[in-house]
């Protein structure tokens, strides 16, 4: 991972952010031949432009960059990272133009635009380095994209290198940065720990699975972050088409994505006490597959129908949150890379989530438009309970029919959260187009948003 920080160069170079229709009372104020150059070059400001301006002796004096309008902004996120991605290496300072509501995005937005998953063959290693606005909080804004970028590097690292082990390996990484605990539970020892859906999707895989616990904090409100951890899905006996299998490395995103949160959490040392439950598994085809038709007891007693064994994140996700709901925390998150429907509803760009918790839906609806991380409600409709219960067992994990297949998921893992506060999060975690501050690949969806609204949802 490539990850630039803010600068402490006193030497920045100055930068000023205009918008397209002030760019004519800017120039205004400037000298003859900083008009005649800007002119020149066809700089009018639109969303992002950039531009160097020679001082005396053709060394560069400032830098331009393009704000657009309102209009032109809403039609995306991160405006100004959009024009750093177009300025050469270097470090500057903000000294014009940008609105101080929105220097804290913005800022943080540059930070992501720095991001570069370089593991396996070198990119862009260019430095474009911001000095921190005023009035922005640099070392909480480092951490959260730090956080964001922990999640990003986790999804781009393909399967071969992101099994059950390294997922595992990864997590007691991030512990030990924090001094969190770490226990694992692994193989045919998840049969004796009573985790039998986990053992049951994973046991065909030549990775053991296997159920991650990592735990921080020793007061304050109890949160448990539960994530999908599925390192690879080929679909089992119901085999995915090639064309579908091509993004499953991202089928963990789920897990990146609460590790980025956690990783927030502790750094920023939250007053809470924090769990996270990764159940990490690859969902494989041997000739100890789960079967179409196979009905599972999972640890809560319930008896799944497999109807789908490449619906498997839910059976998973299933006796994490049930272990989870044990000891009734105040708020029990999953995340999971879970439906194809969550994306025909709401694209790749909405992170989606269900809660029966009207409160904590507005405060996250708030959260998200806060830190530019659009999240969008979905709702737990009980008549379509009837859709998950079989009658041959008490669940189905794949109901026929094809409608609202993101809400039947949802209520499925209701089944299994307890009664206590409960947020579920359906996740797409790939940008599948390069945008501004977002490189195409692994992305984390929502736990911006959600680590925003944690002091309102725990009363920190």
């Amino acid at each position: 991972m490539s990850l630039s920080l803010f600068s402490s160069d006193p030497e920045s170079l100055p930068l000023h952010v205009i918008e397209t229709a002030a760019l004519s009372g800017w120039l205004s104020d400037q000298a003859e031949d900083v008009g005649t150059w800007v002119r020149a070059n066809g700089f009018r400001g639109k969303l992002g432009e950039a531009l160097l301006v020679p001082g005396a002796g053709g060394r560069p004096a400032m830098a331009l960059a393009g704000f657009g309008s309102a209009e032109t902004r809403a039609r995306g996120r991160f405006a100004l990272a959009a024009a750093a991605a177009r300025l050469p290496e270097g470090s500057y300072r903000i000294v014009s133009g940008l609105p101080e509501a929105a220097r804290s995005n913005e800022a943080l937005g540059w930070l992501l635009a720095g991001y570069r998953f370089d593991h396996y063959a070198e990119g862009d290693r260019k430095r474009r380095q911001l000095v921190a606005p005023d009035g922005v909080n640099a070392a909480r804004l480092q951490t959260i994209a730090a956080g964001e970028c922990l999640a990003r590097d986790l999804i781009n690292t393909p399967a071969s290198d992101m099994g059950p082990a390294e997922l595992e390996a990864a997590t007691r990484n991030l512990a030990a940065r924090h001094g969190a605990h770490v226990s694992v539970v692994t193989g045919d020892h998840l049969l004796d720990h009573d985790l039998p859906l986990i053992h049951a999707v994973g046991r065909a895989a030549a990775g053991a699975p296997r159920l991650i616990d990592m735990s921080w904090g020793e007061s304050g409100p109890a949160l448990t972050l539960v994530g999908k951890g599925v390192c690879f899905d080929t679909g089992g006996l119901n085999l995915k088409p090639g064309s579908s299998m091509g993004l499953m490395k991202k089928d963990m995103g789920g897990a990146a994505n609460v590790l980025g949160l956690a990783h927030m959490i502790m750094a920023l040392g939250l007053p809470l006490r924090l769990r996270v439950l990764i159940p990490a598994v690859e969902n494989s085809v041997s000739g100890s597959s789960m079967r179409p038709g196979d009905i599972l007891t999972s640890r809560k007693g319930l008896t799944v129908e497999v109807n789908n064994t490449d619906a498997e994140g839910r059976l998973v996700l299933a006796d994490a949150l049930a272990l989870a709901a044990e000891d009734a925390p105040d708020l029990l998150v999953s995340m999971a890379t879970l439906t194809g429907a969550a994306r025909v509803a709401l694209g790749p760009d909405i992170a989606p989530f269900f809660t029966d918790d009207d409160t904590a839906a507005q405060m996250l609806a708030d959260a998200g438009e806060n830190v530019a991380d659009p999240v969008w409600r979905l709702p737990f409709h009980m008549p379509y309970e009837a859709e998950i219960e079989p009658g041959i067992a008490d669940l189905d994990n794949a109901p026929s029919g094809g409608f609202a297949g993101a809400i039947t998921a949802a209520l499925f893992l209701r089944r299994f959260a307890g009664s206590g506060r409960y947020v579920h999060w359906d996740i797409y975690g790939w940008q599948p187009k390069p945008a501004p501050a977002r490189p195409k690949g692994g992305v984390g969806q929502g736990i911006r948003a959600m680590f925003d609204a944690l002091p309102g949802l725990l009363g920190l």
